[in-house]
């Protein structure tokens, strides 16, 4: 498998360390990955831009980063902008030989994580959600696919749901 799916809750250590979940460390290796953080990799981690969560990911999060801001131009304010609001909050964590981060203490407060972390696979990338806020984010989502399934189609099948008029039903 090639992208983060699927959501895991790890518990933070009296250090800020937490296990990333084995098979996010097996899509960041593929990725590219170079265990410990070392020249040319580490997770990519940084405040998102739009929830009280972290996002992460490997390589190829850098480079749609890049794309993005490949897409800009040159000297803009709307590049300078995103060139700070991403990059300049990035945190470049190392895994250590037992699959574990460190989540330095700005990235904890962001997203208020304390005793617990949720991994939440995303595709391309991963969240670190604190585990109710991201049970509030998980409600929210399904109700708003649930408000929204006439966009995937009529009578489209959601993953676990019910093709048909019915629609998707938990």
């Amino acid at each position: 498998m090639d992208r983060f799916v699927s959501t895991f809750t790890n518990k933070i250590d009296a250090k800020g360390r937490v296990s990333v979940p084995a098979p996010f460390r097996a899509v960041l290796e593929r990725d590219g990955y170079m265990q410990g953080g070392s020249a040319g990799g580490g997770i990519y981690c940084y405040p998102s831009l739009d929830a009280p969560a972290l996002d992460a990911g490997g390589k190829s999060l850098a480079e749609k980063i890049d794309g993005l801001l490949a897409g800009l131009p040159d000297y803009s304010d709307e590049r300078d902008e995103l060139s700070v609001a991403l990059y300049g909050d990035v945190q470049v964590l190392g895994i250590d030989g037992d699959g574990r981060i460190v989540l330095p203490e700005g990235l904890r407060a962001h997203a208020g994580l304390e005793g617990t972390v949720t991994f939440v696979g995303l595709g391309e990338k991963f969240q670190m959600w604190e585990p109710g806020r991201f049970e509030e984010r998980r409600r929210k989502a399904r109700e708003k696919v649930q408000e929204h399934r006439k966009l995937f189609g009529a009578g489209a099948r959601l993953p676990g749901g019910e093709g048909g008029r019915g629609g998707a039903r938990e």
